[in-house]
């Protein structure tokens, strides 16, 4: 920690957020969702266009959409042809990875894995890992997350700020997340299950709950380059 600033409650809650993929069934009560995410609405957006809305899945509605992407995820397993029939409204990755992200991608990807017992080639736990990405990692609340088509992707730099407010003010408040672009390619199921109209699309889903502490999965914590690493300090 750098000694220039100081130890308190919100540099707790960014150091302990993480991206939880096991969670417990304990359901989150409405008013504190509905909190939360007033808090993230205290987000920056270019001339206060404030470009956010957000659909909160609990219950029965979570558990058919859960059915429903986890049904065309082995469908695709079964015929990879279908993959063509899912398209993610923009790029979130590139479609050509380069040197270090690659490498970062790599060494997350093979670190959760390799926790997991999940080697090279093993597609059939690769995919039922996948899988539970479609089940928000059994959180009891689903979060999607859309945008007006008509919006400029300046608004996805918003949303991000949006979304940080949101996992930070959680990690506060003793609640775990994952944000998850898995969810991105599944927009034509997922925008009529929530009710979205024709001018929005999605920008990505989260899992939110109480984390399932004991969970080998839980332990992961991704590695961070160090700050000269990615600072060009000018005087």
């Amino acid at each position: 920690m750098n000694p220039v600033i100081s130890d308190n409650a919100v540099i707790q809650a960014i150091e302990g957020r993480q991206s939880t993929r096991d969670f417990l069934p304990t359901p989150v009560p409405r008013p504190i969702i509905a909190q939360l995410l007033e808090l993230a609405a205290r987000a920056p957006s270019g001339t206060n266009t404030q470009p956010w809305k957000v659909y909160v899945l609990q219950g029965a509605s979570r558990d058919a959409l859960v059915e429903k992407v986890c049904a065309a995820g082995d469908a695709i397993r079964a015929n990879p042809e279908l993959a063509g029939e899912y398209k993610e409204a923009y790029d979130y990755y590139p479609e050509k990875w380069v040197s270090p992200f690659i490498d970062r991608r790599r060494e997350n990807g093979w670190g959760l894995y390799g926790l997991l017992g999940i080697t090279k080639g093993d597609r059939d736990k690769m995919h039922a890992q996948q899988q539970r990405n479609f089940r928000f990692f059994d959180a009891p609340v689903g979060l999607m997350f859309t945008l007006n088509k008509v919006m400029g992707r300046g608004s996805l730099v918003d949303y991000g700020m949006f979304m940080q407010n949101l996992m930070v003010a959680a990690s506060g408040h003793g609640l775990a997340t994952c944000p998850q672009a898995a969810w991105n390619g599944f927009a034509k199921i997922i925008l009529p299950h929530i009710g979205a109209g024709p001018d929005e699309m999605l920008v990505c889903g989260m899992s939110l709950g109480y984390a399932n502490n004991p969970a080998l999965v839980n332990t992961y914590r991704t590695p961070r380059v160090p700050v000269d690493d990615f600072t060009t300090w000018l005087e």
